[in-house]
């Protein structure tokens, strides 16, 4: 069976040269998807990544100044507010003791 003629090599085959070179075609095709496209993709997505964790980093920073520019701003508010009351305290209290000056001074007379 082995000694048929289509398994026995012919001394005279003859290459399929359209085989060879599409084969050769291929293999250079891969190699310039995997090389020309897909390495350089791939770094470019890793700098990509590190400028996106850069980008959040610098997101919570200012967040975080934004939040304690809140509490500034809400304890400015307080004290403002206390500040407030305490001078119409004062204004009311100065009112008082002007009214109890004028009634000493009018029985003074």
């Amino acid at each position: 069976m082995l000694e048929s003629e289509a398994v026995v090599d012919r001394p005279n085959a003859r290459i399929p040269w359209f085989l060879v070179l599409a084969s050769v075609g291929l293999v250079l095709l891969v190699v310039y998807v995997l090389f020309v496209g897909y390495l350089p993709s791939k770094q470019r997505v890793a700098g990509l990544e590190a400028e996106l964790k850069e980008l959040y980093k610098r997101e919570t920073e200012l967040q975080n100044r934004i939040a304690q520019q809140d509490q500034r701003y809400a304890r400015n508010e307080r004290q403002l507010s206390a500040i407030t009351s305490e001078r119409d305290t004062l204004l009311r209290r100065l009112e008082e003791v002007e009214k109890q000056l004028a009634a000493l001074r009018r029985q003074q007379r």
